[in-house]
């Protein structure tokens, strides 16, 4: 049984069916699209799945495969028992209802595995890490390069390409490349816009190695800008830097999120900085914990969050700068190393 499914049996008074797949992998290794895993209390555990996958569960340790139906949750709720915990904030309400057919008293949950996968351990880091650096270096290589003549589209195709190059296994995500205007929308999509002199282009991106995410942001400027555009985008950095100096295990997702958020709200832009502050990363590039003002998490060594603020002027421009942090008892350990001042791209 390995140590994290023993971890989750020990913290539980009834049995939980783990029905969120990223949770099944994380605790169990195995990888399919249509699984639950049975966890008991007293640390005995079922892996139900179908005829695909069945024997690859055979092959799990610790756990015993449960052949099932394609519809695997009414299968699953006609074998239950007693009273099961569900996790209620990820299984669909038809999934519900067809689990519940069965005879078992259900129990909705929610965050319990979450808690868990929050606090990574020395393998998880190492992979994080290295999607970090991959990703630093795929940057760095794409500043190297002309901004302005291409289509926002262009250059996030460039990112991409260049992140594989520095051995990425594939994205966390589809990177952002919003150039003027389209950087005041926080979740730009690229587009055929061309980039030009004399703006703001915001780029977030992220890379997954060994099935961990990376999440990185950074603004650069194409020329001289406008007054206004370099005072949002130093006010944005001192935000940002001050969350980085503060931020510490013990705190609040609250409390970090508002040393970031003072900044910015003293600057007299705090309505222009409308998301929270950062969230969790790991096998998904969101996950718990959040910091934030409506955060009710902790801060807990062994977190890894993003640390993010911005500052977004409807159809003029937008400003975000992101690291990726490790929580540790006295501070974070920054996992993006590419500078955040202010770079002139050509």
């Amino acid at each position: 049984m390995s140590s994290r499914l023993a971890d989750l049996a020990s913290r539980l008074d009834e049995p939980l069916l783990v029905t969120n797949l990223t949770n099944v992998f994380y605790l169990t290794g195995f990888d399919s699209s249509n699984a639950a895993l049975l966890v008991r209390p007293g640390g005995d555990v079922t892996l139900y799945t179908d005829f695909r996958y069945i024997e690859a569960a055979r092959g799990v340790d610790g756990v015993e495969a449960v052949l099932t139906k394609r519809a695997l949750m009414a299968d699953v709720g006609e074998r239950l028992e007693g009273t099961v915990q569900f996790e209620g904030d990820v299984l669909p309400y038809l999934e519900w209802k067809r689990l519940r057919s069965g005879g078992a008293k259900l129990e909705a949950t929610s965050g319990i595995v979450d808690e868990l996968r929050a606090v990574k351990d020395e393998q998880e880091l190492k992979a994080i890490r290295r999607a970090a650096r991959a990703a630093d270096r795929a940057f760095e290589a794409l500043t190297a390069e002309s901004f302005i003549g291409r289509s926002e589209r262009e250059i996030a195709w460039r990112l991409r390409e260049l992140m594989h190059a520095h051995g990425v296994d594939e994205v966390s995500f589809e990177s952002a490349v919003g150039y003027g205007p389209h950087g005041a929308h926080p979740h730009w999509s690229p587009t055929d816009t061309i980039v030009s002199m004399g703006t703001l282009v915001v780029v977030d991106w992220g890379a997954r190695v060994d099935g961990y995410c990376s999440d990185c942001t950074r603004t650069v400027s194409t020329g001289r800008l406008p007054d206004r555009l370099r005072e949002i985008y130093d006010l944005c950095l001192a935000a940002q830097q001050r969350a980085c100096r503060e931020i510490k295990a013990g705190m609040t997702g609250v409390e970090a999120d508002a040393l970031a958020r003072d900044v910015i709200t003293e600057g007299r832009y705090g309505d222009a900085f409308g998301h929270g502050l950062g969230h969790g990363v790991g096998l998904m590039v969101h996950e718990a914990p959040r910091l934030s003002t409506e955060s009710t998490d902790t801060l807990a060594a062994g977190h890894v969050v993003t640390i993010e603020p911005g500052i977004y002027l409807e159809g003029v421009a937008g400003v975000r700068i992101e690291d990726l942090a490790i929580v540790r008892e006295d501070g974070v350990e920054l996992l993006t190393s590419f500078p955040k001042e202010l770079i002139e791209v050509k």
